[in-house]
């Protein structure tokens, strides 16, 4: 990855109207993370990232932001809501599994990888397996010469689709063997993590799962695609797998640390409930610091990992965190809210805007909708309007308001097939401003 940061928020700028400073700061950030690794190696492990807060109301695309940027720059990203979390002592889910779950989506990223450039060696070998097993099914007695010829008849036959109906008998799957040792090798975890190696362990043997000795009939189709997942899957290197994934999270890992605003001890207070607020964030500070963290994949330092927080610090203010973790997150940019005028941006000119998701979903039932520009502007005026009046949620606002106003569309769809629906203002208001007038209702509604 080697966007500088004025491509990198021309790309934000594709999905995300406004917030020109959040983008900058992301961009800087994802841009540093690259002029770290041409710095000399001496020097490249004492520059730590500088870790951002991004202070704003929900809806204004704070999780979006981080979202693209991790999809821009091909790395892990994992995003978690700190009020879940619970301090050490606590039933709960304790702050390390963050990163767990981090190694465990970037182990998946490079096996896809994998999978995509072993896919025409796995495919071939899975049709030889496949004409093997049919040749054994209805053995030749002939010549090697005439074997071949059978074979190349078969694979032609397999390749045309002519055998799409014809049922075949798989051999059982090979044994792996139940890694017992792995469990208690994590060493201190939370329970959702030994659960879940638990069930990795067990898979197979428990009811339910496959008989690993039982032969599997299924259509030609079929059997070629298990196939080609046993192939892929003898010809992927773990170990290799497991080592870059560690690497991408050290190195390239993004943690998004949503609704931090809600551990933080209001007005400083330190009684109560709030006491355990302040054991989360103390137990948060040594991952945004750098530790180590044991995984079922092996130990994974996190001095490097960018972590990006966020909240509408409505109530408490980021100076109510403890001085410690305020200290980790040097950069803090306020999102703006947004206007209608905004609003009107993300339904015309953001790629896979609301609107095209629409015309697209309806366009799937053969009903071709069209929006004049002033049913867009009513619709972005409408979620103004309610956001002023109630809870003000931004963007997601526009999901409401755009489904109150094709409800109907949606529901008679299937039985318009081939219509042409074109919507304006006056249709708009009409679906809507009943509900909007009515505040005790649209609490409910919108």
């Amino acid at each position: 990855m080697n966007f500088t940061p004025r491509e990198i928020v021309a790309e934000l700028d594709r999905f995300i109207i406004g917030q020109d400073k959040a983008k900058k700061a992301v961009a800087i950030a994802l841009r540093n993370r690259w002029r770290r690794q041409q710095v000399f190696s001496a020097l490249r492990d004492e520059i730590t990232p500088k870790n951002i807060i991004m202070i704003g109301p929900t809806g204004v695309g704070k999780t979006e932001i981080a979202r693209r940027l991790s999809k821009l720059a091909n790395a892990p990203f994992i995003k978690v809501e700190a009020s879940k979390f619970t301090e050490v002592g606590y039933v709960g889910k304790d702050v390390e599994s963050m990163i767990r779950e981090l190694t465990d989506l970037a182990v998946k990223m490079v096996r896809e990888e994998e999978n995509t450039k072993l896919k025409a060696r796995a495919s071939e070998m899975a049709e030889e397996r496949l004409i093997d097993i049919l040749m054994a099914k209805e053995p030749v007695h002939v010549e090697s010469a005439d074997k071949q010829t059978a074979r190349d008849s078969l694979r032609e036959m397999i390749r045309s689709g002519k055998m799409t109906r014809q049922t075949v008998e798989l051999p059982p799957p090979e044994s792996k063997g139940i890694p017992m040792v792995e469990v208690f090798a994590a060493g201190p975890q939370g329970l959702d993590e030994l659960g879940a190696n638990i069930r990795d362990m067990m898979s197979g043997i428990l009811p339910g799962h496959v008989n690993s000795k039982k032969k599997r009939k299924m259509k030609v189709p079929e059997a070629l695609k298990v196939l080609e997942q046993e192939e892929t899957s003898k010809l992927i290197d773990m170990e290799s797998v497991t080592k870059l994934a560690i690497e991408r999270v050290e190195q390239n890992g993004i943690v998004f640390l949503d609704e931090i605003d809600k551990i933080a001890s209001k007005d400083g207070s330190r009684h109560g409930p709030d006491v355990s607020r302040e054991g989360v964030q103390r137990d948060i500070l040594p991952i945004v610091e750098g530790s180590t963290v044991m995984t079922k994949y092996g130990m994974v330092k996190t001095d490097h990992i960018l972590f990006i927080a966020s909240g509408a610090f409505h109530v408490s203010k980021p100076t109510d965190l403890i001085p410690e973790l305020q200290g980790r997150f040097p950069i803090r940019v306020e999102l703006d809210p947004l206007t209608k005028e905004d609003f009107y941006k993300i339904l015309t000119e953001t790629d896979n805007s609301l609107i095209k998701q629409s015309i697209a979903l309806l366009k799937t039932e053969g009903v071709q909708l069209n929006f004049s520009d002033d049913a867009i502007k009513e619709i972005c005026e409408m979620a103004a309007v309610v956001n002023e009046q109630m809870e003000n949620i931004g963007a997601r606002r526009l999901h409401t308001i755009l489904e109150k106003v094709l409800e109907l569309i949606s529901f008679e769809a299937p039985e318009m097939k081939g219509e042409k629906v074109a919507l304006d203002s006056k249709y708009v208001r009409e679906r809507v401003a009943d509900v909007v007038k009515d505040r005790d209702l649209s609490k409910f509604i919108l």
